[in-house]
This record gives C-alpha cells, sequence and structure tokens, in this order.
C-alpha cells in the first residue's frame, strides 16, 4: 500500500469571524497534520446564511482544495457565476434542474492526486428536494470510475438519513461525511467495504451560543413564536471535522478521527 494520503472536512462555516479563523489555521494545519487536500463546507459564512464570492477566494487563498454547499448555499446570487465556470465549489447534487453550475467538483491535489466532492440534501425534516440517493447514484455514474479519492456531504437533518445514506455508499466513494446540525456525532467509523463515514462533522463557529446564533434572539423566538433576526455570537471559535486517511492507490479509507480545535 502506498503512503497514507490524509484528507480534513471542516463543517458548515458560521459567520466572518469562523472564515477569519480558518484563514489563519488552514496553512498551518496542512503541515501540522501532513495533509494532501482540505475541504470545507462554506454554506453559512456570510452573516450565517451563503456564501460570497470574496469569502470562497479568501477560502481558496488559504490553502482550501474545495468547498461544499448546503440548502442556504444559493442565498448569495453572487455565488452564481462562480457555479457557471466550474469554480472548486460542490452545490447540491438533488437541487431542481435548473440550478446553476452542476452537481460535484473536481480538483487535482498537490502530487497529481484528483480529489472529487459531491454534496446531497437530505429530505427529512428539511425543504422537499430530489432524492438524494438517486441524485448521488446518477452524479458518481457521471464521475466514472477514474483513479483518486471521492468524498460526499450529506448536508441533512436527520441522523437515520445520514447513516442509510452512508450505507448506501459504502465501498464506492472515499468518505461520506455529515453537516448542517453543527453537532459532532461521535460514531466516526471505516464502513465494511472501506469508506469512512461519521453522521455530522459539527460546524467552525461560536461557542457561545446556538449552532453559532445569539441565544436570546433564539429564546424569544421560541417562547413568543414572533420571528426576527438571529445575530450571530462573538468569541471562542471552535473549529470541527474530519481526518480522513485513504490508500491513495485504492481511493478507500483507512482511518477516520474527529478533528476539534477550540
Amino acid at each position: 500500500m502506498e503512503q497514507p494520503a490524509r484528507l480534513l472536512f471542516l463543517g458548515d462555516v458560521v459567520g466572518d469571524e469562523a472564515l477569519t479563523r480558518l484563514e489563519q489555521r488552514i496553512p498551518s494545519l496542512r503541515l501540522e497534520l501532513g495533509l494532501a487536500g482540505v475541504v470545507v463546507n462554506a454554506e453559512n459564512a456570510a452573516g450565517g446564511s451563503g456564501l460570497t464570492a470574496a469569502q470562497y477566494h479568501r477560502l481558496r487563498r488559504a490553502g482550501v482544495d474545495l468547498v461544499t454547499l448546503g440548502d442556504h448555499g444559493l442565498k448569495r446570487r453572487e455565488i452564481v457565476p462562480l457555479l457557471e465556470r466550474g469554480e472548486a465549489i460542490s452545490r447540491p447534487a438533488n437541487l431542481p434542474s435548473g440550478a446553476p453550475g452542476r452537481g460535484w467538483a473536481q480538483v487535482d491535489l498537490a502530487g497529481g492526486l484528483r480529489l472529487r466532492v459531491v454534496t446531497v440534501l437530505g429530505r427529512v425534516f428539511m425543504k422537499p428536494m430530489d432524492c438524494p440517493f438517486d441524485a448521488v447514484d446518477r452524479v458518481l455514474a457521471e464521475m466514472g470510475d477514474g483513479p483518486g479519492l471521492t468524498l460526499v456531504d450529506l448536508h441533512a437533518e436527520a441522523t437515520a438519513e445520514k447513516e442509510l445514506l452512508g450505507w448506501h455508499l459504502d465501498g464506492r466513494v472515499t468518505a461520506a461525511l455529515g453537516t448542517h446540525t453543527h453537532v459532532p456525532t461521535a460514531d466516526e467509523r471505516v464502513l465494511p467495504r472501506g469508506t469512512a463515514y461519521q453522521t455530522d462533522v459539527g460546524m467552525c463557529g461560536s461557542m457561545a451560543g446556538v449552532l453559532g446564533r445569539d441565544p436570546e434572539a433564539v429564546l424569544r423566538t421560541t417562547r413568543t413564536g414572533l420571528m426576527e433576526s438571529w445575530g450571530l455570537t462573538a468569541g471562542k471559535i471552535a473549529l470541527s471535522g474530519a481526518v480522513v486517511e485513504v490508500d491513495p492507490g485504492t481511493g478507500r479509507a483507512t482511518g477516520i478521527r474527529r478533528f476539534r480545535e477550540e
């Protein structure tokens, strides 16, 4: 077996303060962890909802190889031209057929290793969407069986739905890792056929609130039913994700561990 390659996947970036922390840490993390690639879900970077073009370029300059989006990914229209010209952004594959861009993205990492990323949205407790199982099957067929690493971002609410998607993908992709709930789960493992799995890798954002939001505002809405803007909390930024070890010759995972830094 070749020397294992390490891939870092970081969960939902919530707000610009978290993005700034990533800019500071990604270059050194690449060295400290011996990373071949870094993928970041950045769908909440722009004030908690969406991603701006400037933020995308900041992540790329910091050393992020691919960026994934989720159910808030198209909130900022300025991201559309980037999707249409094939930038290193994976928007959900099961959006309506008229959505800009395509349902997967790829880059060549240092050393020539190819990294492909697919994102799918769940349907349980979320807005109506096309079937994520059908969508990921369609995209994997479109990508073909070429060499390299394939990561699937499972952007969904229900743990059972994400776990079922993980089993559906076992042996077909390098890693199937969950996002969206912003809370890391303790079930990281390599499935029997070589796919690394974790139900949710957590978020990159302030730990001083509720999933990065102002707790007082969330409480008011919850207890009164009166909607208001939920601002982001500041301070005590935590970075959460997963480090996957991969056999570059087969594209199969050989290990996974949670990543957490405060």
